[in-house]
């Protein structure tokens, strides 16, 4: 008895105490900890929240429509504000994922775009006209230079021209680094239709290339680090070039692997491609084009060209389905499309529908007047607008930071 008793002092004090005639839970094998009582399926839930990544094509409607609301303005105060709105929602919902970082580089993008262009309106630039600010020295190039004009009156009219103009720009290339920052490219490429799994495929390849070439190489250095390796020159060149591509070549092929294991893109059937779909199809993306062109370029042809294209389009989604049928292309873990997806668009198509509400019955607040330079106004559907572009950030649910 006395022995008993001294062993159990030495038990550790996170060992399972077993009590006669309990039923005592299973031990799940992925808990490390010995002896600790594995969470149910419900206490998880609780515990992790509603964590999810939005589908990635959720965050690109969202950010072409923020694009198009965007591009119908050239108010300065309502560009802000959708900016704004754009780079709080990216804020809010994107993970520590590799990507999740362009929308920094295209912030700089777009204020590197905006300098060149004021720089250039002050020293090449053909408006001339309005409140002189000051005058530079001026100089005609020759005609094989095509007779540029530098230098002359810089004026306050034209540099708010080109500031209102390079910031719809700015404003147009942000909504395209949050789609970027928010989508997982890969789960994009993934989610495309059947019909172009090919493409998918070929394109989720080459988007792996780079990312795996510089971490294999970050891994090498790291290693010749430890290795107190010395090496300079062309010979340090030649050791850290081989064991780069001899580790990207075994990633690649256990990817491979993995993916041949998962069944991912198996053709299953393949029937051929009828006329009918080949027709639609080009006939499709012809209707497109040409509605295009009619809005674009033929004045007072808006709607026929609007109606081509929104046929077209019709026309072209209905071909790829009809061919993504002949495909039954197998789909690892397809990523669900919730309210929350729905829920993003609806806040984008609500910016664009206020938008086009503000062309119809503010067109001078939407187009401000800057020669002679005026204040823009801020008619009170601009904030709105701002506001529908920022609702994802708290309608969608938060990602897990470290979920890719």
């Amino acid at each position: 008895m006395s022995r008993l008793v001294g062993i159990e002092r030495e038990l550790p004090a996170t060992a399972p105490r077993v009590d006669a005639g309990r039923p005592q839970p299973a031990l799940d094998p992925r808990d490390r900890r010995p002896g600790t009582r594995p969470e149910s399926a419900a206490e998880t839930r609780r515990s992790a929240g509603p964590r999810r990544s939005l589908h990635p094509w959720a965050w690109w409607g969202w950010a072409l429509c923020a694009a198009t609301a965007i591009s119908l303005t050239l108010n300065p105060l309502m560009l802000l504000l959708c900016i704004g709105a754009v780079v709080a929602v990216v804020l809010a919902r994107r993970t520590r994922a590799p990507w999740a970082r362009s929308v920094r580089a295209y912030l700089l993008l777009a204020g590197f775009i905006l300098a060149m262009r004021m720089f250039f309106q002050v020293v090449i630039g053909r408006m001339r006209s309005g409140t002189v600010l000051f005058t530079l020295p001026s100089w005609t190039a020759p005609d094989w230079l095509a007779g540029l004009h530098f230098g002359g009156p810089v004026t306050l009219d034209a540099l708010l021209f080109t500031l209102n103009d390079t910031l719809r720009l700015a404003g147009i290339l942000v909504c395209v680094g949050a789609a970027n920052a928010l989508a997982n490219p890969r789960r994009a490429l993934k989610s495309v239709p059947p019909a172009l799994h090919q493409i998918s495929t070929a394109v989720v390849i080459a988007l792996s290339v780079a990312p795996q070439l510089i971490e294999s190489g970050q891994r090498v250095r790291r290693a010749r680090r430890l290795r107190a390796s010395t090496s300079r020159g062309r010979g340090a060149l030649r050791g850290l070039l081989v064991p780069v591509l001899e580790d990207s070549i075994e990633r690649s092929m256990q990817l491979a692997a993995s993916m041949e294991s998962r069944g991912y893109g198996r053709t299953l059937s393949l029937q051929p491609l009828g006329r009918a779909t080949a027709t639609t199809l080009l006939g499709g993306m012809m209707l497109m084009v040409l509605g295009s062109f009619a809005v674009l370029g033929i004045p007072g042809a808006t709607l026929l060209g609007v109606a081509g294209i929104l046929v077209g389009l019709g026309l072209v989604v209905a071909g790829l389905r009809i061919s993504g049928r002949r495909l039954a292309i197998s789909h690892y873990r397809p990523d669900p499309w919730l309210p929350a997806e729905t829920g993003a668009i609806c806040c984008g198509l609500a910016a664009v529908a206020l938008s086009l509400l503000l062309l119809q019955l503010a067109p001078g607040a939407m187009t401000p007047v800057t020669s002679p330079p005026q204040w823009p106004e801020l008619h009170p559907l601009m904030p709105l607008t701002a506001l529908a572009l920022a609702l994802p950030a708290v309608l969608t649910p938060a990602p897990s930071k470290d979920s890719l």
